[in-house]
């Protein structure tokens, strides 16, 4: 009996289809976008400037600390995280001129004519801005998680107070302001120099925390 020749299997487009399958997936495959903390750094000082030592009084600072166990430390006291939002607006608004909390100094703010009837007429605002700041530390331990959360709830307090404001002064959201338009940019503008996000963050350190 004659011996039967198994087939082979042209295997020269195989390349080919590889290649073309690989497009296909890089075209049609979404990448998740990376989520982290939104924050414009300094730009780069200049190699010729003094520095100046500056006095800052305790009082107008409030550290923030998570260490190593993703303990939170506010002021130097264990604080859960969901009171650390009221802690914040009572820090930057100091509403019963508390000795312990930031100095309020008086200033004016100039915000669009006649944009609101609780204005002046010229649009002047006057009224108390805290000069305080707060210091946002961790520990080189500190998940990254844990981290966003808090530095999350620092911001929600400073944005929560400059949505009140704009609420009062002139009936609408803070964040419903239309950028592109001038009046309403203007009005942000003013109330940013009102409600300052005055939130430092430091290089993370050995802080510490439970084993």
């Amino acid at each position: 009996m004659a011996s039967r020749e198994t087939p082979e299997v042209n295997g020269g487009s195989l390349a080919d289809i590889a290649f073309l399958l690989l497009i296909f997936f890089l075209v049609t495959t979404t990448m998740d976008t990376d989520t982290g903390i939104t924050r414009l750094l300094p730009p780069e000082p200049d190699p010729e400037q003094e520095d100046v030592e500056v006095k800052v009084n305790k009082r107008n600072v409030l550290v923030v600390l998570l260490n190593r166990s993703d303990l939170l430390m506010v002021g130097g006291e264990v604080m859960d995280r969901l009171a650390l939002k009221d802690k914040t607006i009572e820090f930057f608004t100091n509403p019963q001129n508390d000795q312990n909390l930031p100095e309020m100094e008086e200033k004016e703010v100039q915000f669009p004519p006649g944009s609101s009837s609780l204005l002046s007429s010229e649009g002047v605002w006057t009224g108390r801005i805290s000069r305080g700041v707060i210091s946002l530390q961790n520990d080189r331990s500190t998940t990254y998680g844990r981290y966003l959360q808090v530095q999350n709830e620092l911001v929600a307090a400073v944005n929560l107070l400059r949505n009140d404001f704009c609420n009062l002064y002139f009936d609408k959201d803070y964040d419903d302001l239309n950028t592109n338009n001038p009046i309403e940019e203007e009005i942000q503008l003013g109330i940013r120099k009102i409600y300052k996000m005055n939130i430092s963050e430091s290089d993370p350190k050995s802080i510490g925390g439970r084993n």
